[in-house]
């Protein structure tokens, strides 16, 4: 692919310079990653970072993927015999893989259509007299083609079967097309009624019973909603749009003249091609684009949710009980060490009456008084807020003050407890034991932890099961990845799924360096990296620099320097006349370094200050300080909230209505976006991000559905009931229907 032709449309479409992104496709095509980009190759490419990289990343495919299609839509018309220069030029000239396949619409093989039939019956010269319009007599003109033995018994069939071509002509007009679907695009309403008959009862999409909003601004919540709803068979969903524009653009495509003889023929032939061929095509095609649009809108809500929850603030290195609650089964606990080894395991049951309640409680002494934890992560699934409240006051019994007890999030750790990665750590483990594991390990670590399971099993985002999942599993693997690197990974205890998210290290990669390290020990340095059968330079290079080595005697294998600067940074330490070891963490030492003095072809400015930003706090942690959030010992179940209540909470996902939040029930609160702040907000991630504490009232509970509605807003006086949606009935961009209404066909009315 010619990578110097596109840079021009690149540019303009990313608002990107031709530079940098020839200098971005250089690296991609050297098989560099794209963390590895952007933190190690800032002077190539300019300071681009990461989400710019990845969309020079996704074009380039795409217009990959555009050059192969139009070499096979050429070879194809070529073996037909059927290109001519204008078309060829048409196609090289082409953007786009729907412009691209508009051209070749007329060319594609199809199965047998009317129009084919007419053509097999010799009707396409009287075809060619629709479109010439001249002054002779349509039925004199028709009459040479009549004959019975080719099913043409008389002037007006023959007339018909032109105009079956006439109309496959019009409606694979590659102009016609383009405008169609524009105007369908700007101007189309998506329409939603409630099916005939309506449901009985109540449902979730009563607002949609009589709803209607533009296609061009329809939210992707919004459109979710409707599908799904059309789905179970609660609405009815159809695209209105005044037509008569698209069926003018087509007869003057096409040259109409109204004095011509044939001028009722052609308007016929339009319009039937319009009606039955090239209306339900565009609709297709842009409820395919309202589709693509809404999965994009979702997904990014996906990623952003899911970053913000990896990069959540841990605990660190410090010993953990962990506690997955049951009511039946027991609450399984576990001890883990600092680094979030197994220790051993117990089973209490302290809601099993007050005898099993005391034993329990022993039991939780001797584990507590035998690990000596920092904290304990109690689940938050079932029975998790009781069981929560019963090691805070066995603790209290204890005497101890100074062990957290912090509730963690359970979603996704029965999906951890069945898969292959934990039946390879924990083999000998029960399934809830290994989910007390999990528990433990995300409060040391949420990073570490969660790479584990599919990202589509931690349940942030919304309509979940409606948007691409392939998208979505591209999207929310990138977002892994980059956390994953951002953060940087302990080579001597990251588990084989942390170390696959590691730029250029794969799965099979990851199994081999485990096995090495236990089989050889662990890893002094970076450079016995190499060592690894099948870890070669070009992998290194792409690795090194996101791995850590805390005991290496080498302080640069603790920070994110990269293993090709050792020698720039050493001689910085000769320069300054100390050895490396007092140069790494002195900020006076540091501020002398004069960067210019350090710079070359390879190495400028940007990358200089990062060196000096690393050695000033070498392999910093970018997320938060750990806090452990604040629920009320009171509030333990959804019967417990009342309106009124200010309560503060933990934002556990933002989607584009509102964001909900956990407030120490077992079913989290919902956030409107209207009450999320005191000023009009239309983006809430714009507000709140993922594991943000927040103070909220409660407004309204409804226990029949197990919903609770808050407000984040401080201009509130006391509870009550909600205020309404503020989003319209119909949406701001939607044009009321002239009067009469639509028929749900747009072309019944020509």
């Amino acid at each position: 692919m010619d990578v110097a032709r596109l840079l021009p449309d690149l540019a303009s479409e990313l608002n990107i310079s031709p530079r940098q992104i020839a200098a971005v496709a250089k690296l991609l095509e050297e098989g560099c990653t794209i963390p590895f980009i952007a933190r190690y190759r800032k002077e190539a490419h300019g300071n681009l970072d990461e989400v710019q990289i990845a969309a020079i990343q996704e074009r380039l495919a795409y217009h990959q993927e555009l050059e192969a299609r139009r070499e096979a839509i050429l070879s194809s018309i070529i073996q037909q015999g059927k290109l001519t220069d204008d078309l060829k030029a048409a196609i090289l000239a082409c953007k786009t893989r729907t412009a691209l396949e508009d051209l070749y619409l007329p060319y594609r093989p199809k199965r047998r259509t009317r129009a084919s039939m007419a053509r097999e019956r010799g009707l396409e010269p009287l075809a060619d007299l629709f479109l010439a319009q001249g002054q002779e007599d349509p039925q004199a003109a028709a009459a040479p083609f009549v004959d019975p033995a080719k099913e043409v018994p008389d002037a007006a069939a023959a007339l018909k079967g032109a105009r079956d071509i006439v109309a496959e002509r019009v409606a694979e007009d590659a102009e016609v097309r383009g405008f169609a679907r524009d105007w369908f695009a700007k101007h189309g309403i998506l329409r939603a009624e409630v099916s005939d008959p309506p449901p009985a009862q109540p449902t979730k999409y009563e607002q949609y019973y009589d709803f209607e909003e533009s296609v061009a601004e329809i939210p992707s919540h919004r459109y979710f909603a409707i599908k799904r709803g059309e789905t179970e068979g609660v609405l009815r969903v159809s695209l209105r749009v005044d037509a008569e524009p698209v069926l003018a653009k087509a007869l003057e495509r096409f040259a109409l003249r109204e004095a011509s003889p044939w001028a009722d023929e052609l308007r016929l032939a339009a319009q039937d091609g319009l009606r039955r061929l090239l209306t339900p095509s565009i609709e297709l095609d842009i409820a395919v684009e309202l589709k693509q649009r809404a999965d994009a809108e979702a997904v990014e809500v996906f990623a952003e949710n899911l970053r913000h929850l990896l990069l959540q603030a841990p605990l660190g290195e410090r010993p953990v009980v962990g506690v997955d609650p049951g009511i039946r089964t027991g609450c399984k606990c576990v001890a883990l060490d600092a680094t979030g080894k197994f220790l051993q395991n117990a089973t209490i049951y302290p809601s099993q009456g007050p005898s099993a309640e005391v034993a329990a409680a022993v039991e939780l002494m001797k584990l507590v008084a035998k690990c000596h934890p920092a904290a304990i992560a109690v689940g938050n699934g079932t029975a998790g807020r009781e069981t929560e409240r019963f090691v805070r006051q066995t603790l209290r019994r204890m005497g101890d003050e100074e062990t957290l007890v912090v509730s963690v999030s359970e979603s996704g750790a029965s999906v951890y407890s069945a898969s292959e990665v934990a039946r390879e750590e924990f083999p000998d483990l029960d399934l809830t034991v290994r989910g007390a594991i999990s528990i433990g390990r995300r409060l040391q670590d949420p990073l570490a932890e969660l790479v584990k399971i599919d990202p589509k099993a931690i349940g942030v985002g919304q309509y979940q099961h409606d948007v691409s999942q392939t998208l979505l599993a591209t999207k929310l693997d990138e977002v892994v990845v980059s956390c994953v690197n951002r953060v940087g990974v302990e080579l001597n205890t990251a588990s084989a799924p942390l170390l696959t998210r590691v730029s250029g290290i794969g799965p099979a990669l990851a199994k081999r360096i485990v096995e090495y390290r236990n089989e050889h020990g662990a890893f002094a340095e970076r450079g016995d990296l190499l060592r690894v059968p099948g870890l070669g330079a070009k992998t290194f290079e792409q690795c090194a620099g996101f791995l850590r080595i805390r005991e290496s005697k080498n302080p640069l294998d603790r920070s994110a320097v990269h293993p090709e600067r050792y020698a720039l940074v050493r001689r910085m330490a000769e320069d300054a006349g100390l050895p490396l070891e007092r140069l790494v963490g002195n900020d006076a030492a540091i501020a002398k370094i004069r960067p210019e003095r350090y710079e070359g072809d390879d190495v400028g400015a940007l990358t200089l200050r990062d060196i000096l930003d690393e050695l000033r706090k070498p392999g910093r942690d970018p997320r938060a300080t750990f806090e452990p959030p604040a629920f009320r010992e009171d509030v333990c179940a959804i019967e417990d909230v009342r309106p009124g209540m200010t309560l503060e909470g933990i934002v556990t996902n933002v989607t584009a209505f509102g964001a909900f939040v956990d407030i120490g029930v077992h079913q989290d609160g919902l956030v409107h976006v209207s009450e999320l702040a005191n000023h009009y907000v239309r983006d809430p991630a714009s507000v709140v991000k993922t594991g943000d504490r927040l103070t909220v009232r409660v407004l309204d509970v409804d226990l029949a559905r197990r919903r609770i509605s808050l407000t984040a807003r401080t201009d509130r006086k006391g509870g009550g009931r909600p205020t309404p949606s503020r989003g319209p009935r119909r949406g701001p961009a939607s044009p009321r229907p002239p009067r009469g209404g639509f028929s749900n066909n747009p072309f019944a009315n020509l």
